[in-house]
């Protein structure tokens, strides 16, 4: 039941229909007994700001943020972590009950947690890596995996200058998507921060047979969980990374913005998500 003392918090994107967020934050609570809620929210691009700058005093305990709105997140908040002024975007948004929003990105620690279950061995500072991608999740990518040491991150984007601005700010190299077989050339994994394989949306034209034989390849997209940017990667026989993983390491870290505690270990948050992602 939901009353007047429920901690209510949420994510927001367009789309967010496919959000794998609210089941997980969902099912921590139920398990740590907080009486709290957590829903998704569909926001016109348009409406964006309005919609957020309506939620400050705590209304709304905070919100994770996905496409197309974290680099406007971050514009929003009156204070941002490191982790977010690095990457120039945010995904979490806290409201303070004195109006102000502190604004964080946990895009970096889920990946990196997703490469370490899924990946086990691979090192971020043993060569360059590419990202796919110029939007809040390729910059949240980017600040991760330069914080962690990794020597050169290339930036591969349709239009090479939002490509430009990312390395301009964290370093590396800017690609165009014509020039990838050229950024992937030794690289140690390659990283899809794009929305291309979301469901209804196409692949992305991505020469991963450039790769070297060693490298990972993950897609920040979850649904379908094997897109076919990893089914490509897995007929190359290279290793994969999913997007769930990353979601759930980066889910983690907002639950306790958001609730005040670390997410129960007990709960099977992947088993839960995977049986939702079942054809139905």
């Amino acid at each position: 039941m939901i009353g007047g003392a429920t901690l209510l918090a949420g994510v927001v994107g367009n789309p967010v229909a496919h959000s794998m967020s609210p089941a997980l934050h969902n099912a921590w609570l139920a398990a740590a007994g907080i009486d709290g809620a957590y829903v998704a929210f569909r926001i016109a691009e348009d409406r964006f700001a309005s919609f957020v700058d309506g939620l400050r005093g705590g209304s709304l305990r905070g919100l994770n943020v996905t496409l197309p709105f974290k680099g406007q997140a971050l514009a929003l908040a009156d204070r941002a972590s490191d982790r977010a002024t690095m990457a120039g975007a945010a995904n979490v948004l806290v409201f303070e009950p004195n109006g102000e929003i502190a604004a964080d990105n946990t895009d970096g620690l889920g990946l990196l947690a997703a490469f370490a279950e899924q990946a086990p061995g691979f090192d971020p500072k043993a060569g360059p890596v590419a990202i796919l991608g110029a939007g809040g999740g390729a910059r949240g990518a980017a600040a991760a995996f330069a914080a962690a040491g990794c020597p050169d991150v290339r930036i591969v984007n349709r239009t090479q200058a939002k490509a430009q601005a990312i390395t301009d700010i964290l370093g590396g190299e800017a690609f165009g998507l014509h020039r990838a077989a050229a950024a992937f050339d030794g690289v140690i994994a390659v990283i899809n921060a794009t929305s291309a394989g979301l469901a209804g949306e196409g692949d992305l034209d991505a020469p991963l047979e450039a790769t070297p034989a060693g490298c990972v390849i993950m897609d920040m997209v979850y649904k379908p969980l094997i897109t076919p940017f990893l089914a490509r990667a897995r007929a190359l026989d290279r290793q994969t990374v999913d997007g769930l993983a990353m979601l759930i390491g980066q889910a983690a870290p907002s639950f306790e913005a958001f609730y005040g505690r670390s997410p129960s270990a007990e709960v099977d948050v992947r088993a839960l998500a995977l049986k939702l992602l079942e054809p139905r």
